[in-house]
């Protein structure tokens, strides 16, 4: 999708429930990918998953609403969204733990 600097968005998401262990990074980083947003996804000790999503907002709402659900193995409780400032390298990144 073509989008001009003003159609970008950028947020933080914090995902909660059983999203460790259930490959929900990776498939994070897939559909991200398909989507052409930038950004990263990673674990965090607190046993959440934390993501920096940036892209034009419609295709940042189709990851939000995919994350809502999670992959199969995950049951997502609650994904709090934060708008977010910044630079993220061109593309989708896993990230290690924090």
């Amino acid at each position: 999708m073509n989008s001009s600097e003003a159609d970008l968005v950028a947020h933080r998401l914090v995902i909660t429930g059983k999203v460790q262990g259930v490959g929900f990074r990776d498939w994070t980083v897939r559909s991200a990918r398909r989507l052409g947003l930038n950004g990263w996804v990673r674990n965090r000790l607190d046993g959440s998953v934390e993501a920096l999503v940036i892209g034009p907002a419609g295709d940042v709402e189709l990851l939000l609403a995919s994350v809502r659900r999670g992959p199969p193995l995950a049951r997502v409780d609650a994904v709090t969204i934060e708008p977010a400032r910044g630079v993220a390298p061109d593309g989708f990144t896993r990230k290690p733990t924090v």
